[in-house]
């Protein structure tokens, strides 16, 4: 079944204003919406970046259907796991069946400036990941909890405050080997959109079915996720100049891994032009383009739509979105 998300773009909004904005979303049937988990933004000039887990609380505190989660977080640096295993036992206690744990390996720009680490090579990010999710879901499952890892461990430890269901955990994958794993051990399977398609049809999703075959596990057992960057205008004009807040996403992987620092970040992002920043974009006032655009990821799968709008003026792209391309995605892929 198709669900439709709201991203709530926590590097350029206040809290204040995300919540009131996932307020809207879920006044105008979003079915979901996610916050990123930075503790920097992308740029310093108007950037933000709330505590993520403050945030879901206070918005699911003012909400009362939608589903709201982490995309992402990165439970293995500045987020101890079971810290995280904690919290979000907390949120899902509170909130039942509404709360999702959205994780990834994490960026430099996040973690190095908060705890002062050396930022380490993807196959121990990635090592640090399965182990986080290993520990989170054993404190949420058992009462006292001793746990000795390559690089975490508890001890006695037990999660007192825990929903009477698991969270769903779904992990972010942007390569063949997180795809696997998030196939084998995932809830649901995050991306985004954008890339060269190749990667889609021949890497990640390839990768997500041989995890699941692997064990033993359905097509349904995994939720495909994908962030949609979508500049939705009735003013084609307006909605390509909106792209160049997020200029940064236009940049290469290698460009970004290893910037620690927003002013950098923003000074490489503001070298680009708006046919550049706008090329990792969905840009269009056609309704009927957007769906035409979308049915690629739809045919491979993804039935979780989460939609990133780079404007100023939220409610406006919440607005027109729900009026004119809602609909049509329903008729199309529901």
């Amino acid at each position: 079944m198709l669900r439709i998300g709201y991203k709530a773009s926590a590097e350029q909004f206040t809290p204040g204003e995300l919540a009131d904005f996932t307020v809207l979303a879920e006044e105008l049937g979003f079915d979901s919406a996610f916050i990123s988990d930075h503790f920097q933004p992308w740029r310093h000039t108007g950037g933000h970046a709330p505590h993520a887990l403050v945030w879901l609380g206070a918005t699911a505190a003012r909400t009362s259907r939608i589903q709201l989660g982490t995309s992402v977080l990165t439970p293995t640096f500045r987020h101890q796991p079971a810290m995280i295993a904690q919290a979000f036992g907390t949120l899902g206690s509170m909130f039942p069946g509404r709360i999702i744990l959205g994780v990834g390996t994490g960026e430099g720009l996040n973690e190095v400036p908060a705890i002062g680490c050396e930022w380490p090579e993807r196959k121990e990010r990635f090592a640090r990941l399965r182990e986080a999710i290993r520990l989170i879901r054993k404190l949420w499952r058992e009462e006292r909890v001793s746990f000795e890892g390559d690089f975490y461990r508890t001890e006695s430890a037990t999660i007192y405050d825990r929903p009477d269901s698991m969270i769903p955990i779904y992990v972010a994958a942007a390569g063949p080997m997180i795809a696997k794993y998030a196939g084998r051990f995932g809830d649901g399977f995050i991306c985004t959109s954008g890339k060269d398609p190749s990667l889609y049809s021949e890497t990640l999703i390839p990768n997500l079915e041989a995890g699941l075959s692997q064990q033993e596990r359905q097509t349904e057992d995994v939720d495909r996720m994908i962030e949609i960057k979508l500049s939705f205008d009735t003013d084609v004009r307006q909605a390509k100049e909106d792209t160049r807040f997020w200029g940064a996403l236009a940049l290469s992987p290698e460009q970004k891994m290893t910037v620690e620092d927003p002013l950098e970040m923003e000074k490489l992002a503001d070298s680009l032009t708006s046919d550049q920043t706008a090329s990792r974009w969905i840009v269009t006032a056609d309704p009927d383009e957007v769906v035409e655009k979308i049915r690629p990821y739809a045919d491979l799968g993804f039935n979780h739509l989460v939609f990133h709008a780079p404007g100023p003026d939220q409610a406006r792209f919440l607005r027109q979105f729900s009026e004119h391309v809602m609909p049509r995605l329903r008729t199309a892929f529901g």
